[in-house]
């Protein structure tokens, strides 16, 4: 078991981890700078809040991040908390770029990308130290003062965000590999014939292991590694990603835990969506198992779209009531 088990997972679990982190760490440090600014700038509407919360979480693969700045903005009084909750749902949205493409089935070029990623980070060394970062409305100015290399800081971290994501598709193939050792152990089958009785167990093992490792494309990219060779149904591998939307509002909740009282609104803003999508939806999983088969073949690909479409959809009918007037008056009594 050991060895057939917990060693391709543990192994693959860490890659994929350390992968998404390496990913998240070298986009933020290339464009952390310019994010409060864009938060600023963007977010004047829901709707905005929506578009900017989508692009700035697909472009640095971590809604987390989004929404903890967010909740440091709020509780620094940058932003109003009715300016975040269109960024909330966006953030839902562009998260959905991680599964999507993992769910393109990539694994096989994992380690050419990372040797091709991994060379051009070494050349940018060659090239010579990295200009200052830019801040803010300083960037051309920055740019021309140091010979317009603020291109070799973008090469230099995009190279290594994409040596993360090419860790990422090599902890899934790892991952990938435990499907048969699954299949015949006892316990295994016990629990995918409980979620086949009633999909809540799906939903409540995804939220709880999304809350203990913090990562809910980490347990997406599981759920959806185990229905890509068989060992769990399509319909739990939904249930699971479903639950872990829900476990990833742990890190709002603790990031609120030490904000002002307008960030702690933001941060259960954020649990009530992904809480409330999950009740709607939970009804409809076997709908949405059919709809995500329209648009894909294959399992993994199949649960990538499910959860598109619950974050679309859940994000979408929420938006209208982000332009409620008792937001503002909450906000005003918080202060």
């Amino acid at each position: 078991m050991i060895h057939a088990i917990l060693l391709p997972v543990v192994t693959g679990f860490i890659l994929f981890l350390f992968g998404m982190k390496l990913m998240e760490t070298s986009l933020q440090t290339w464009a952390g700078p310019r994010l409060q600014l864009w938060l600023e700038r963007f977010t004047r509407t829901p709707v905005r809040g929506l578009i900017t919360g989508t692009v700035l979480t697909a472009a640095l693969q971590s809604s987390t991040a989004i929404t903890v700045i967010a909740i440091g903005l709020v509780g620094a009084g940058v932003l109003s908390f009715p300016r975040t909750l269109g960024v909330i749902l966006g953030t839902n949205i562009g998260t959905c770029l991680t599964t999507e493409l993992i769910g393109l089935s990539l694994g096989g070029i994992g380690v050419p990308i990372l040797i091709a990623s991994a060379s051009v980070w070494l050349a940018s060394w060659l090239a010579g130290p990295l200009p200052p970062a830019a801040q803010g409305l300083g960037l051309d100015q920055t740019a021309a003062g140091h010979g317009g290399r603020q291109w070799l800081r973008s090469v230099r971290y995009g190279s290594l965000a994409v040596a993360g994501f090419s860790l990422v598709l090599l902890g899934i193939e790892i991952m990938q590999t435990i499907g048969p050792a699954l299949q015949s152990r006892g316990l295994f089958a016990w629990f995918v014939h409980q979620a086949q009785t009633s999909l809540l167990w799906g939903i409540l093992a995804g939220a709880a292991v999304t809350a203990l490792v913090h990562s809910s494309a980490a347990v997406i990219a599981m759920a959806m590694s185990l229905a890509a060779t068989g060992a769990i149904p399509v319909e739990l591998g939904v249930a699971i990603t479903i639950g872990a939307n829900v476990g990833t509002c742990v890190t709002a909740v603790i990031a609120g835990m030490s904000s002002s009282r307008a960030g702690r609104y933001v941060a259960w803003s954020h649990v009530l969506l992904n809480v409330g999508g999950a009740i709607l939806f939970y009804p409809v999983i076997h709908w949405l198992v059919s709809l995500s088969a329209l648009l894909a073949s294959d399992a993994a690909s199949q649960i990538a779209r499910s959860q598109t479409i619950f974050n679309i959809v859940g994000s979408l009918i929420a938006l209208p009531l982000c332009y409620l007037s008792m937001w503002k008056r909450l906000e005003f009594r918080s202060q």
